[in-house]
């Protein structure tokens, strides 16, 4: 979870700135018939970007061509906006992580702040037509800084003419609270919840330590509006347990609640939650729902009965919330390999035949890719014999998924010590390799000094997810390669170690539980990565076949004011947008900088400079016949700990002066 990297991988900032059983259950009752679903297109209108994702089916794809690799070098800042919603944690409010989406429907586009207010922006010009203020307490009580993904929209089927709300948008906050809000005039839709508030705390139950906190914007099938929620890991063993509820678009009076932890299992653990985007088959009528790890997220002795949904990909009836097929991708995740983005859904054809499938991009870097009806695999996914656990009361699975094609993104093993860092420490990267547990993938948590983890739970892929053109079935997708130390300590030795101090790094109690953990990157003393570069990449994958087309290192890291080789990438924060033209467009990097890359080979054609890392999906669209791409820039102090309020709009330049007016 980004949240949970938040607390662990700033160094990497400052660094890099510088089973048969289990098997066989998985085979999924039938779902519905193939027929039921032989497309993935979204009933969004063309020239739109109405989800957090671009459309319902997570493609994050523009049929938009004006901009082409041609022209692309040409583009300019169309407009830009600031909010004043943003803060740097040095005042009386915390540091901001603003990664909306901003959304272009109803001839306007929106984005939501991290002070939990809504902008209605003109959409050629960003004059602000109206905000919208939530009111919200501003505390940072289950993430370590403010937070917002973004906005949901809704409109009904069949509008009452002359009515307000028939167009809408949904508004989350920390608190637990949902806004729901008009489209048009930017008031509250009083029939929603109460005077337009819905408290989705009312369903938090039981071991409510915290607020069910509404970060990623609802999911939206028709007229139901599918919640999953954000809370605060690795703190305790027993925890709020994973529950996703259907609710009414219009009244939010909850339709369906879907249990993803057993009664056994969420009686000593929680969690297990969705804290991420969904993607939805609308033709199906099912969700898919990225299921995160349960806690205590690095010790699960508490927690050794099955539970089949966690980390798992769960499709679910939209809705009556009844599961239809789960896969699970990790089993008892002690490395918190949550699912981390929502499913892109992809029609692969292969001799003559169309199946209907998604692809989950993981942390530990692989893709399962899955008929979508039945969660039956595509390509082979095998089950491997992994490292036993060391730690007394834990029991390690013996066997986990692996997925060898499409090829993962992440090596099996870690690169190896980084010469310049060893050198210049003296050989303390090699030393400390050498005193470090490490067997490879999914090597487990220990004592002692700990084990070497690669990748550790910033990824792999994170949950900005990949991008599909959807005529090629070219899949993108950005990645961060991170070595962590992941270090268990007895009761008695996080006390000792945690006592009297102020300041601790990367220490977490999971209360509760015999272990309290401590997670580190793997630095040496003057904070640079031990581990050899890349930091970061970007893929390229023919779906149809599965083949990698091409790879490459992805953003520039920065330090001390310079900027290292391109060579070594960047960690990345946020995912790509893909168009019809043949571009990616993207931002994600630590340098401050958007980009466009050409989709055939991944060359670079067309990057600017923000006022700090656009750690959000970027949004493609067009209005009047002119195309614009937009970005949010907020910042994240993962990558640097510059913020901004930015929200910009880049197009080609206009021709004459009635253009894109």
């Amino acid at each position: 979870m980004i949240a949970r990297a938040a607390l662990i991988a700033a160094p990497v900032a400052a660094a890099l700135a510088g089973v048969a059983a289990l098997a066989q259950s998985q085979a999924p009752p039938a779902g519905p018939s193939p027929q039921a679903a032989t497309s993935t297109a979204s009933r969004t209108p063309e020239g739109a970007w109405a989800s957090f994702n671009g459309q319902p089916n997570g493609q994050k794809y523009s049929p938009a061509a004006q901009i082409t690799p041609d022209n692309v070098d040409e583009l300019e800042v169309a407009w830009e906006l600031h909010t004043g919603d943003v803060s740097d944690g040095e005042g009386d409010l915390p540091s901001i992580v603003w990664s909306a989406t901003p959304l272009f429907v109803n001839d306007t586009v929106y984005v939501g702040t991290p002070f939990y207010r809504i902008f209605a922006v003109a959409p050629d010009t960003g004059e602000v037509k109206w905000i919208y203020d939530s009111k919200a307490e501003l505390k940072a009580v289950t993430q370590p800084s403010l937070k917002n993904r973004g906005l949901a929209y809704w409109q009904a089927a069949e509008p009452l003419a002359g009515a307000a709300c028939q167009k809408r948008l949904y508004l989350g906050t920390m608190m637990g609270e949902l806004h729901a809000v008009d489209a048009d005039t930017g008031r509250p839709c009083a029939e929603f919840g109460v005077n337009g508030v819905l408290d989705v705390n009312q369903w938090n139950a039981p071991d409510a330590k915290w607020p069910l906190s509404q970060l990623q914007p609802p999911t939206v099938y028709r007229d139901t509006l599918i919640l999953g929620w954000a809370g605060k890991d690795w703190e305790s063993q027993e925890t709020p347990p994973g529950s996703v509820f259907g609710v009414d678009a219009r009244t939010g009076e909850r339709k369906w609640t879907f249990h993803t932890l057993p009664p056994e299992v969420a009686a000593t653990s929680g969690t297990a939650n969705v804290w991420t985007a969904m993607s939805v088959d609308e033709e199906a009528g099912l969700v898919y729902l990225p299921v995160s790890s349960p806690s205590p997220n690095f010790y699960g002795g508490n927690r050794l009965e099955r539970a089949p949904h966690a980390t798992s990909i769960t499709a679910l009836d939209a809705e009556t919330g009844e599961e239809v097929w789960t896969y699970q991708m990790v089993h008892h995740d002690i490395w918190d390999y949550d699912g981390t983005s929502a499913p892109t859904l992809v029609d692969i054809r292969r001799g003559g035949e169309t199946i209907p499938a998604l692809i989950e991009a993981t942390k530990q870097g692989h893709f399962f890719v899955l008929n979508r009806l039945t969660g039956e695999p595509i390509y082979p996914i095998e089950e491997r014999p992994v490292p036993a656990s060391d730690v007394p009361g834990e029991r390690a699975y013996p066997t986990q998924p692996y997925v060898p094609r499409p090829e993962p993104v992440i090596a099996d093993r870690w690169p190896g010590v980084s010469r310049l860092a060893d050198i210049l420490s003296l050989g303390y990267c090699s030393r400390k390799a050498e005193a470090l547990r490490h067997d490879g993938l999914f090597t487990p948590p220990s004592l002692g000094e700990g084990s070497l983890v690669f990748p550790g739970t910033p990824g792999g892929v994170e949950w900005g997810g990949g991008a599909l053109d959807p005529r090629s079935n070219t899949y993108v997708v950005n990645s961060s390669h991170v070595a962590m130390i992941y270090r268990l300590l007895t009761r008695e030795d996080y006390e000792r170690e945690t006592s009297g101090q102020e300041k601790l790094t990367g220490y977490h109690p999971q209360t509760g539980s015999p272990y309290g953990m401590r997670l580190t990157n793997f630095l040496n003393p003057l904070g640079m990565p031990c581990w050899k570069p890349p930091y970061g990449s970007i893929s390229a994958y023919d779906m149809d076949t599965g083949e990698l087309l091409w790879r490459k290192p992805f953003g520039v890291v920065q330090k001390w004011g310079f900027y290292m080789p391109k060579s070594w990438g960047s960690v990345t924060i946020g995912g790509p947008a893909v168009t019809a033209s043949g571009l990616i467009f993207i931002g994600a990097s630590m340098d401050a900088r958007v980009r466009a890359l050409d989709i055939r080979n991944g060359e670079v054609l067309w990057k600017a400079q923000v006022d700090a890392p656009a750690v959000a999906n970027p949004a493609v669209y067009t209005y009047r016949g002119r195309q614009y791409v937009a970005f949010v820039v907020g910042g994240n102090s993962i990558l640097k700990p510059e913020v901004s309020d930015q929200l910009i709009a880049f197009a080609l330049p206009a021709e004459g002066p009635d253009a894109g007016g």
